[in-house]
C-alpha cells in the first residue's frame, strides 16, 4: 500500500469554515469542496500549509498551530493518508480571496450545515474529526440549509475503547455505533478478563465490526483514541507483540467484508461514550 502524507488547513469565520471547490484532479475529487492543503514536497510542514494557503487563496497565513494528525486507509485505491492539520488565522488585511486554477469556487460554512456528499473523502475525515474544536476565524459567506441535510443508511461511526486496570488485569471492550450524524444507534461492550490495554483496545475494535455486520452496512468510520492501534489497523506501525497477531487477523478477516473501512485518531475528551462504556463494564464486574 502506498503512503501520501499531506497538510491541510482549518480557516473559520464567525462559526463558518472555508472549503474549496476543486475544478482539476482525479474524477473523484473533481466538484467536490475540501480543506486547503495540499502534499509536502522537501520542506517542514508548517511551510508547506502556509504555501499551499497562499497559492490556493492569496491569503497569508499569520499564525499557524498544529491541531492534529490522523490516518485512514482507501482500500479502493491501496493507499495510505496521514493527514497533519493546521488551524490557520490570516493577517487582517483588506486583500479578497483569490482562487487558484485549481479551484473554481468557495463557500463558508457553519460545521452542522455542512453535507458529507459535497465533500472530498479526506475533508470529510477531517471535519468529523475536529467538528467539537476551538479554531481562529476569518470572513464569509453562506452554503447550505439544514434542511437539506440527508444521511446513508449504510454508512456508520463507530467509536471503540478498551481498557485494562493493572495492564496486565481486569480489561473490558466498548463501542458506541453512530450514524451520519453522529446520534446513537448501538453502544456495547464486553469483560474480557486479564488482558493488556492494547488486547482490550483491539477486542473493542473487534466486537464493533461484528455489530456492523449484524447491522449490514458497507461502510464504517472508526474513531479511536489510540494511535498505536490506528497506526497499526493503517499499516504505519508494525505489530511486534505476538499476542496481538490472532486478533488483528481477525480484525483484518473482519475489514475484508465491508466495501470500505477507515481508522482515524480522535483526542481522549472525544471518545468519552465509548471509554465510558468501558468503565460500566469494569465497575460492574468489581462488584459481583
Amino acid at each position: 500500500m502506498k503512503q501520501r502524507i499531506s497538510v491541510r488547513a482549518i480557516i473559520r469565520s464567525n462559526g463558518k469554515i472555508l472549503l474549496l471547490r476543486r475544478s482539476d484532479g482525479r474524477p473523484e475529487v473533481v466538484g467536490k469542496y475540501e480543506l486547503p492543503g495540499g502534499s509536502i514536497d522537501d520542506e517542514q510542514p508548517v511551510d508547506a500549509i502556509a504555501r499551499h494557503v497562499a497559492r490556493a487563496t492569496g491569503l497569508v497565513a499569520e499564525t499557524i498551530q498544529l491541531t492534529d494528525t490522523t490516518s485512514f486507509s482507501d482500500y479502493d485505491h491501496e493507499v495510505q493518508h496521514i493527514c497533519i492539520v493546521y488551524v490557520i488565522g490570516l493577517k487582517q488585511t483588506k486583500d479578497k480571496l483569490s482562487l487558484s486554477q485549481s479551484y473554481d469556487h468557495f463557500h463558508w460554512e457553519a460545521m452542522q450545515n455542512i453535507q458529507r456528499d459535497v465533500l472530498t473523502d479526506a475533508t470529510r475525515q477531517i471535519l468529523h474529526l475536529l467538528q467539537h474544536s476551538v479554531m481562529p476565524t476569518t470572513t464569509g459567506t453562506l452554503l447550505h440549509n439544514d434542511d437539506e441535510k440527508t444521511t446513508d443508511a449504510s454508512h456508520i461511526i463507530i467509536y471503540s475503547d478498551g481498557g485494562s486496570r493493572g495492564n496486565p488485569g481486569p480489561s473490558a471492550a466498548g463501542f458506541v455505533v453512530m450514524d451520519e450524524i453522529e446520534q446513537v444507534i448501538h453502544e456495547g461492550g464486553s469483560y474480557l478478563g486479564i488482558t493488556t490495554n492494547n488486547q482490550a483496545e483491539y477486542h473493542g475494535v473487534q466486537l464493533g465490526l461484528e455489530k456492523a455486520l449484524e447491522l449490514g452496512v458497507k461502510r464504517i468510520d472508526f474513531r479511536i483514541d489510540s494511535m498505536l492501534v490506528v497506526n497499526q489497523m493503517n499499516g504505519v506501525y508494525t505489530i511486534k507483540n505476538r499476542e496481538l497477531w490472532p486478533i488483528h487477523e481477525r480484525i483484518r478477516e473482519l475489514v475484508a467484508q465491508f466495501d470500505k473501512v477507515t481508522f482515524t485518531h480522535v483526542k481522549r475528551e472525544f471518545n468519552r461514550l465509548a471509554d465510558g462504556m468501558v468503565n460500566k463494564i469494569l465497575n460492574a464486574h468489581a462488584q459481583e
